[in-house]
Formats: C-alpha cells, sequence, structure tokens
C-alpha cells in the first residue's frame, strides 16, 4: 500500500510540475506601456514606449495589445528605415481600429511608428524585439539572452524572475523524477 501512496504522490507532483512548465511558455498578449492608452506622445524620455519594451521579454507567438483612439491615431508597422526616419507613406501593416493586436509571428524587431501626423517626430514609437526559439532555449537553460546589437533595436532586459523560476522547476523537476525512480 506504501508503495501504491508514493507511486500516486510521484505521479502527482509530476503531472503539477509539467502544467507549471507549460503555463510558462504559453504566448501573451502584452498590452503596450502596460496600460490603456500608452501610446501616445511621450512626455519624456523615461516615458517613451522602447523603455517599457526593453523591460519585457517577447517570444514568438506572443501578441502586442493597443488600446487607443483610432479615430484621432494609428499604429504603422514599418521597416527599420522608415522607423527612423518617420516615414509612413509606405507602412508594411495599418491598424486603425482603436483596439490593435498584432501577433509576434517571427523572431527579430518589429518597427511601430504613429500613423498620425507629427507624433512619431516627437517619440510616438516603438521597436519589440522577440526572442526566437534558440534564445528561449538559453533562458530555459538559464544563460542569459544575447544583447541585440544596436542596429536590431533596444536592448533587451536582464533574465526575468519567471525564466529563473522555470529554471528552477525544471531541476526540481529532474530532481523528484530521478528520486521516485
Amino acid at each position: 500500500m506504501a508503495g501504491f501512496s508514493r507511486n500516486l504522490l510521484s505521479s502527482s507532483v509530476v503531472a503539477v510540475l509539467f502544467f507549471l512548465l507549460l503555463s510558462f511558455t504559453e504566448a501573451r498578449d502584452h498590452l503596450v506601456g502596460g496600460k490603456t492608452d500608452s501610446w501616445k506622445i511621450p512626455s519624456s524620455e523615461s516615458d517613451s514606449l522602447n523603455r517599457w519594451a526593453e523591460k519585457s521579454r517577447f517570444l514568438v507567438g506572443d501578441s502586442l495589445v493597443w488600446k487607443y483612439d483610432g479615430k484621432k491615431d494609428s499604429v504603422l508597422e514599418v521597416s527599420k528605415r522608415d522607423y527612423v526616419t518617420c516615414n509612413s507613406s509606405s507602412p508594411i501593416a495599418v491598424h486603425n481600429d482603436g483596439n490593435t493586436k498584432i501577433v509576434l509571428d517571427h523572431s527579430g524587431a518589429y518597427y511601430f511608428i504613429s500613423g498620425a501626423k507629427g507624433h512619431c517626430e516627437q517619440g510616438q514609437k516603438l521597436i519589440v524585439v522577440t526572442l526566437s526559439d534558440k534564445n528561449m532555449r538559453r533562458l530555459f537553460m538559464g544563460a542569459p539572452a544575447p544583447s541585440p546589437t544596436e542596429s536590431e533595436g533596444p536592448a533587451m532586459a536582464p533574465t526575468s524572475s519567471a525564466a529563473s523560476l522555470k529554471a528552477s522547476l525544471v531541476v526540481a523537476f529532474g530532481v523528484l523524477v530521478g528520486f521516485w525512480l
């Protein structure tokens, strides 16, 4: 009977750890700026959306969500060159519904500018760098993520506590499985 209880307990622990690990790898929606109505001209350099993006981790499959007044503004996805020059004449995509959701479907840099005249020049723009599966494995194993070069966009934030927790859970999972076998 003691063996049955031990096997049941070990199966339960393995199941719980498995679902915890899955929850850390699910795609997430990121509200741009962390709050509604963040898509605006920043009041200062520290209020820049790029500062917010530098502190966040974006993975392939995650989504960016903008909440703004679609009658007064829009979100333009643009090339790097158009981002730098605030050129809105040939965007990759135009969004003006006030509730824009963009899925980050590949690794690398994404560039966004405001479609409202003069807003980009005043700092209403955003670069988001999405981590590849290769970089995600580095996070998963606890190694630091590589810093993008200056041409790729903003610097990456340090490894998040969620990644550290995930690595700890993997170690705990391995220890428990080894213990119960």
